[in-house]
């Protein structure tokens, strides 16, 4: 049964098309199960919408949960629409965005570090006259927001954990296998899954996210996973979902996941 948990629209400022447009998509490309999960507001700001190129305003959540729940309705019959949310995880506003989120019926939330040092994790730049030492340093402290994201209980999936290669792919060769290891299994003990998410494709680092040695290791801990095209254009809804399935099997895994009301359905490889 094919299913995409990961896909935007244009209300975060930087996604083409509409809900419905990504909805078509999932139905042609053969989809059981497709959800909804554009980018949450800023809630600490004071601004309602401080980064329009990156996240819906404040007073749009209400309208994108309407939408989402209505559209639900209409497909019923056709596809299952399931409202999802990607949160990003400040820990210092963890409690605002839970208790924000709380308001509203999500399937599932996925938690997303897009910014680790107070730096987004794609800027290339950050990576500029660091050592081999202070790099090192770098990737433990994303990992350890990854860490701190699966034990807060706010997330259902965390999404992309090793995104941080996508524009600086000698991130995966900066030396931080403890790291990884303490993450995984964090998330492991957590229930948490984590998203094969296709759309490292879009980026410099080409391929998925997570790595293949990611993803052995996260089976050896016995960490579930999902799948996410992170579509931001209807054109890349279930992108690679058989190569990605093939590969799991491949690597050993036998189910994945996904979650309706919160709650895990497991689906066979």
């Amino acid at each position: 049964m094919k299913f995409d948990l990961h896909t935007h629209h244009y209300r975060c400022g930087h996604a083409d098309g509409n809900i419905r447009d990504y909805i078509e998509a999932g139905i042609a490309a053969g989809l059981k199960v497709i959800g909804i999960s554009d980018h949450t507001p800023y809630f600490a700001s004071a601004e309602e919408q401080p980064f329009p190129r990156i996240a819906m305003g404040k007073q749009e959540l209400k309208s994108y949960v309407d939408e989402v729940l209505k559209l639900q309705k209409e497909y019923e019959d056709r596809i299952d629409v399931l409202l999802g949310i990607e949160s990003d995880f400040f820990p210092e506003h963890a409690s605002l965005y839970q208790s924000t989120l709380a308001a509203y019926p999500f399937d599932y939330i996925i938690g997303s570090v897009h910014s680790s040092d107070n730096t987004s994790i794609f800027n290339k730049s950050r990576w500029k006259n660091l050592s081999p030492a202070q790099q090192i340093v770098h990737k433990e402290n994303y990992y350890n927001l990854i860490r701190q994201s699966a034990r807060s209980g706010m997330f259902q999936i965390l999404g992309h954990i090793d995104a941080m290669k996508g524009n600086y792919p000698a991130f995966s060769d900066i030396p931080a296998e403890q790291a990884i290891e303490d993450t995984l299994r964090t998330i492991a003990e957590c229930g948490v899954a984590i998203e094969i998410n296709t759309s490292g494709k879009t980026k410099l680092s080409g391929g998925w996210y997570p790595s293949d040695a990611i993803l052995e290791r996260a089976l050896y801990y016995g960490v579930e996973v999902t799948f996410g095209s992170d579509a931001h254009v209807p054109s890349r809804v279930a992108d690679e979902w058989d190569q990605v399935a093939a590969r799991l099997k491949e690597i050993g895994f036998t189910s994945w996941v996904y979650y309706k009301q919160k709650q895990k359905q497991t689906v066979a490889l």
